[in-house]
């Protein structure tokens, strides 16, 4: 079957997935990965090209404060947020395709980009969770993109993947359709739960989602963990835009 559609893909190559050209790319470092990781090639077509221009932030850019405006009386003022790739050119082409045409390959590609950045940098931990949907929003796409970008973080790092210490409490409103700050902050205000089956008392924990903005979410998410006797926390996200560092490693 294999050797059939390597052939069809000779004869009628297959399109770029974000730039929409004949793609110059296949069964690369990326396909290889991805079976060993998931079992299987990846049917999205990636080139050459769009790969070449997903370049990490020089070293010393990728570390900052997890919330872009931090706020007075916040219990966890110098959460970090590890985020290595800014939310322009073809990074920021990657996220509406995730949510809106429901590419889950795609999200695991960029968890497979992501973690071979984060596997290169002094990062110890006990495990990793993923940013939750909630039940509608999983409904809705069929997959979390956050879990599908942390697996391959687990994996490359050999470290539990722990998918279910973290839920919604309740729905909550797109944080990329509130404009002001402090709207985002209280939309998710209590947003979230650790589940009553998971101790974590002592545990270090990578806290995974795909694009942070303001760090509102990851923040919340990581404030429950750390109430509920998380040791510590890091933030990670594949991209945003963001001006400020925090020059502390975790």
């Amino acid at each position: 079957m294999s050797l059939i559609k390597d052939s069809l893909e000779i004869i009628a190559p297959r399109n770029c997935r974000l730039c929409g050209h004949i793609c110059n790319y296949a069964s690369g470092s990326i396909d290889s990965i991805y079976k060993s990781v998931f079992g299987d090639k990846p049917e999205i077509a990636l080139c050459a090209d769009c790969l070449g221009k997903i370049v990490p932030e020089d070293t010393d850019k990728r570390w900052f404060l997890c919330l872009s405006e931090p706020f007075s009386g916040d219990k966890y003022p110098t959460l970090t947020l590890f985020m290595p790739f800014r939310y322009t050119g073809v990074a920021s082409k990657f996220e509406p395709i995730i949510k809106f045409g429901k590419e889950r390959e795609l999200a695991r590609v960029l968890g497979i980009i992501l973690a071979d950045v984060i596997s290169r940098e002094d990062i110890d931990a006990t495990m990793v969770v993923p940013i939750p949907l909630s039940d509608s929003r999983m409904r809705e796409r069929g997959f979390n993109q956050a879990s599908e970008i942390a697996y391959p973080i687990a994996r490359f790092l050999d470290i539990p993947f722990v998918e279910k210490v973290l839920y919604r409490t309740r729905d909550t409103k797109r944080q990329n359709r509130i404009i002001e700050v402090s709207a985002r902050r209280d939309n998710v205000v209590g947003a979230f739960a650790v589940n009553p089956e998971w101790d974590i008392t002592g545990q270090t924990i990578i806290l995974v989602d795909d694009v942070a903005t303001t760090g509102h979410t990851l923040h919340e998410a990581a404030s429950t963990l750390l109430d509920n006797g998380a040791s510590k926390v890091l933030c990670v996200a594949f991209s945003g835009n963001r001006q400020l560092k925090n020059s502390e490693s975790f």
